[in-house]
């Protein structure tokens, strides 16, 4: 078995071109362990479905390994965080779910258009006479990170210290600097609904702090964790959506100007866009509750087993020429928002806000290039997440 390494994961080469990266390590190791993380990763569409699905990779790693008295400072605020939808099985899942899952129906969404639309007209107003932007910075972290926080009813003055929050999340090198950051993000969040139930508003924070189905509500701490999820994972991946996107975009020359031409085919293209660029690279955590051999491998009871969806989405067993962008494929299937009873509750407001995004910048920007070699642009460097720091564009 190759030796896999966090490294390795997270180097610059294998973030540039990860389908390079996983076509090998499908054809020859369709599962491998990362020694460092303790973690297994599968590589496969099939074995990524099951990891996805089946029941006995759990998402609470309560069942596997029992509580500690005595927590260190980042085990206490991880601790505030895990209540959420995202952690949890069947019952505690279906409950939370429930709590939250009207505001995010294809219907509601859909409401939500226009000011989408408005919001990406004005981040391209404001850059528009420079001739040049980042694109990160300047439109596709603004955009949705200004969606997600209309909807919870956060005011906008307060919004600029979300980048540093959010940063420190995915960065994975300043350990200290994130428990600090998570820990003031949580004590706004705290804060915020405390202020929400003493003065509600018609937002989402207001109505998640007085919800209640069927004589159910969130306890403190599984409001402030459904929170924090649905500001990160409200924003965070539609960034790397819009930005690797653009890039991918940028790099094929015949489908941009096809997109240009046909813009019809822009919802079809941002399903390819996120099946071909994986704004999320590996699925969040499960743990097998139970001994599993997977391709010779045994994966013990209480093992950490992620699914590689970047190389899922390109398995030539599930998809022809996956490692090749085509804006006109009608793929419906690929994996970049989950599968099973976790698929991803935003998937319908990262849709529209990529269609609105790419539409906007295309029909706006039709001189749209880049502004250096793509070999000087970086990416993140969390593992699971694959996104760029920053796309310097000139138009």
């Amino acid at each position: 078995m190759t030796e896999m390494t966090f490294a390795t994961l997270i180097s610059q080469e294998n973030k540039k071109d990860p389908h390079a990266f996983y076509a090998h390590l499908r054809a020859t190791e369709p599962i491998f362990y990362v020694q460092d993380l303790n973690t297994w990763i599968v590589t496969t569409y099939e074995d990524a479905l099951l990891v996805l699905r089946d029941p006995r990779f759990t998402k609470d790693n309560r069942k596997i390994v029992p509580s500690e008295k005595g927590l260190n400072p980042m085990d206490e605020t991880a601790a505030q965080m895990m209540r959420n939808m995202l952690m949890v099985d069947a019952p505690d899942h279906t409950r939370l779910r429930s709590l939250v899952s009207k505001a995010f129906t294809p219907r509601m969404i859909e409401q939500l258009r226009p000011r989408i639309q408005q919001i990406a007209d004005e981040l391209l107003d404001a850059v528009q006479d420079r001739g040049q932007m980042d694109l990160i910075a300047d439109f596709a972290y603004p955009l949705p990170l200004t969606v997600i926080l209309e909807m919870l009813g956060i005011p906008s003055d307060e919004r600029q210290q979300f980048r540093t929050w959010t940063q420190a999340i995915v960065n994975v090198e300043d350990p200290q600097f994130r428990v600090t950051s998570l820990q003031a993000f949580l004590g706004y969040i705290k804060t915020l609904v405390d202020k929400k139930r003493r003065y509600p508003e018609k937002d989402l924070v207001s109505s998640l702090a007085q919800v209640e189905e069927n004589g159910d509500q969130l306890n403190e701490n599984e409001l402030i964790s459904m929170i924090f999820l649905l500001i990160v994972a409200g924003h965070e991946t539609t960034v790397n959506l819009l930005g690797n996107g653009t890039l991918a975009l940028l790099q094929h020359q015949d489908q941009f100007q096809l997109l240009r031409r046909e813009p019809a085919l822009i919802p079809e293209a941002v399903e390819e866009l996120l099946r071909y660029t994986a704004p999320v690279s590996l699925s969040d955590e499960r743990w097998a509750s139970e001994d599993i051999i997977l391709h010779g491998q045994l994966i013990h009871k209480g093992d950490m087993v992620l699914a590689a969806l970047i190389s899922a989405n390109a398995d030539p067993h599930h998809i022809a020429d996956g490692d090749t962008l085509d804006v006109t494929r009608h793929e419906k299937q690929h994996l970049a928002f989950g599968k099973g009873i976790h698929y991803c509750l935003g998937a319908p407001l990262a849709r529209l806000e990529g269609q609105i995004a790419f539409a906007t910048l295309l029909k706006r920007l039709p001189e749209l290039r880049l502004a250096d070699n793509a070999a000087k642009l970086t990416w993140v460097n969390n593992p699971m997440l694959r996104g760029l720091t920053s796309l310097p564009v000139l138009f």
